[in-house]
């Protein structure tokens, strides 16, 4: 049961990963935003080695990593990609 839940919660890191690479976003420094107390996550560290280039991917739409953190209790995290969600529309509108 605990090994179901810590697979799901790296699939949730590489979809955090790829959304962020998919959005010219730094993974790293958003999570050091969200949880400045956590000097490193080796985890993050390995989901980045998974990920690809945006050119690659699939799309990975805002609402979908919301939901997927949301899931995993990650608000902290949610809020600094609301954050950088809301920067990138205002950056189009210009």
């Amino acid at each position: 049961m605990v090994e179901v839940y810590r697979q799901e919660e790296d699939m949730m890191i590489l979809v955090y990963a790829q959304w962020c690479v998919n959005n010219d976003l730094d993974p790293v420094e958003l999570y050091a935003k969200a949880y400045p107390e956590q000097v490193a996550n080796d985890r993050l560290a390995r989901g980045l080695e998974l990920t690809v280039p945006k050119e690659e991917a699939g799309d990975i739409t805002d609402d979908t990593l919301l939901g997927v953190l949301t899931m995993f209790g990650n608000d902290d995290l949610g809020m600094v990609v609301s954050e950088a969600i809301e920067i990138r529309e205002r950056n189009k509108r210009r």
